[in-house]
């Protein structure tokens, strides 16, 4: 069944739009309705308008996202370009919106002297992302920083709720309501004054020495065992350069699957399984994907 639009939105969404052109993979099949907000709330009238059973999705920068070549059904919401209100609100406080690229986070904390806010360099989303599953790079973690959010329901209402009312763990994030978003956070930190850019970029070349940076994937594809490594057993299992149609695991780092170009994400998806399959064999543990799966 077509979703329906109301007329004043009808002429600003996307019908069919392939989901190859919005993720780090570069596959997916078109997504039934794609919408690009102006702001909150052009957002929150937006969201009022759908019928209550349209499924409804997120994407920021695409990364930490399978979509299948089937597409998606329902209505895809991007917060590129919008949602990317950042400012600081007190010496150690900083309020930042979803849309906001990790990396600027990073940078503009950087020159305001806060920290430790340097790792958010390291990851390859926005804040919206980095919220919902508690992203983190070079041993910092998102919701360490967390005071509260501001999110949006299905009816376009904003709540504010603080850290306490999530339960948050390793990538896993639990909220107290179904189809509450997140569209901001108050974010705290320590006054740095010797903090600096160099920093942030030492930490950058050390993550471009290890990690494929440049090439198509999504980032870390496994999160990590406890006690252990997912790259440490892929490449054990002697699965470094494995490859199914143009698709392969890493040569550089095995927590990383690669898109040379041409893979669908039925390659991509059947190469996962090996792995998987391969090191649970082989090592007994069963590595739990990082990135989220929509579509048919």
């Amino acid at each position: 069944m077509t979703v329906s639009i109301a007329p004043e939105f009808a002429t600003r969404v996307k019908r069919n739009e392939p989901m190859s052109r919005h993720t780090s993979w570069h596959v997916g099949g078109p997504a039934e309705v794609f919408f690009n907000p102006r702001d909150r709330s052009d957002l929150a009238a937006f969201l009022k308008t759908l019928p209550p059973d349209v499924p409804v999705h997120w994407i920021g920068l695409g990364s930490n996202l399978l979509v299948r070549d089937g597409g998606i059904q329902g209505v895809v919401i991007s917060t590129i370009g919008t949602l990317d209100r950042l400012e600081r609100l007190s010496q150690t406080s900083v309020y930042c919106e979803a849309g906001v690229a990790c990396a600027r986070l990073s940078k503009q904390c950087v020159k305001w002297g806060l920290g430790p806010a340097e790792f958010f360099a390291g990851i390859p989303g926005t804040l919206g992302g980095a919220l919902a599953m508690n992203a983190g790079a070079f041993g910092g973690e998102t919701w360490a920083q967390v005071i509260d959010v501001l999110t949006m329901d299905r009816q376009g209402r904003e709540q504010r709720r603080t850290a306490n009312e999530y339960q948050v763990g390793y990538r896993t994030v639990t909220g107290p309501m179904q189809d509450e978003w997140f569209i901001g956070a108050r974010l705290k930190f320590e006054h740095k004054p010797g903090i600096n850019e160099a920093k942030v970029r030492e930490l950058l070349e050390k993550r471009k020495a290890t990690q494929p940076i440049g090439e198509w994937s999504c980032g870390s594809v496994f999160t990590n065992p406890p006690g252990d490594h997912a790259a440490r057993l892929v490449e054990a299992s002697g699965l470094k350069g494995y490859r199914v149609g143009d698709a392969s695991v890493s040569e550089k780092h095995a927590n990383f699957i690669i898109n040379h170009g041409n893979a669908t994400s039925d390659d991509l998806e059947q190469l996962i399984n090996h792995v998987r399959a391969t090191v649970e064999r082989d090592h007994g543990i069963r590595l739990v994907p990082e990135f989220r799966v929509l579509g048919n």
